[in-house]
Order: C-alpha cells, then sequence, then structure tokens
C-alpha cells in the first residue's frame, strides 16, 4: 500500500462503499469509522482516510494501490463500478508504463482517479 492519504469527499457514506467494496480485492478493509471520517488499510494499519467536507468538488487526486495478482485488479474494478465508481480504464495490461504493468482505473465518487496496479 503507501504510509498514508487524506481525501476530502462530499458525502462519506457513498465513499464508504465504494472503498469497501474496490479495495476488498486488493486485501484492504474498513478499519475506523464514524461521522469524522473514515480509514482503509490492512488490519489494524489505517493507510487511506476520508474525510467529510462541505462543498468539496474532489482534488482530482491520484492513488494507486498494488494488489497481488491480475484477478485481484478485475475484481477491483468490477466492485468498484458496482459501488458507484465510475470506469477509467478497464484491467489491462498498460505497455507504456512497463510490459508487465496490469492495472485498471476508476473515477471514485468525488472524482478522483483511483488505480490497482499488479506487476511494475
Amino acid at each position: 500500500m503507501f504510509d498514508h492519504i487524506g481525501l476530502k469527499v462530499r458525502d462519506l457514506d457513498a465513499a464508504v462503499r465504494f472503498y469497501t467494496a474496490a479495495l476488498e480485492a486488493c486485501g484492504y478493509g474498513l478499519c475506523s469509522h464514524d461521522a469524522s471520517g473514515a480509514g482503509f488499510g490492512p488490519p489494524n494499519a489505517p493507510a487511506l482516510w476520508l474525510y467529510p467536507a462541505d462543498g468539496a468538488t474532489g482534488p482530482g487526486m491520484h492513488v494507486a494501490f498494488r494488489a497481488d495478482n491480475r484477478a485481484a485488479v478485475d475484481r477491483f474494478h468490477a466492485a468498484g463500478i458496482a459501488a458507484g465508481g465510475r470506469d477509467h480504464g478497464a484491467p489491462d495490461l498498460r505497455a507504456d508504463y512497463s510490459p508487465t504493468y496490469y492495472a485498471a482505473f476508476l473515477l471514485d465518487p468525488d472524482g478522483n482517479n483511483v488505480e490497482a496496479v499488479y506487476g511494475t
């Protein structure tokens, strides 16, 4: 994963639904959730924090999560779309990044570009 990132979101509940579904495929889950925000990551180690922000329009943030295999990238993409995300790049090899870079891209409910990647 990464150390930690914080994102401002317009609708905390919608964002929690999206990230819960999409990140499960990568082995990450909801670690903390209350009215002040939500934290996701490996068990007991949240690294992605979501904070409600009145009037947030999305900061245009790009976040990439490591996946354990290609199937996890595929599940991330499908689950994220089912949970309210928008397709921003179907699962596929990205040879322009690297011959083994397999990734999928979604836009979360706030317009942030969210990626799952396997291989480098």
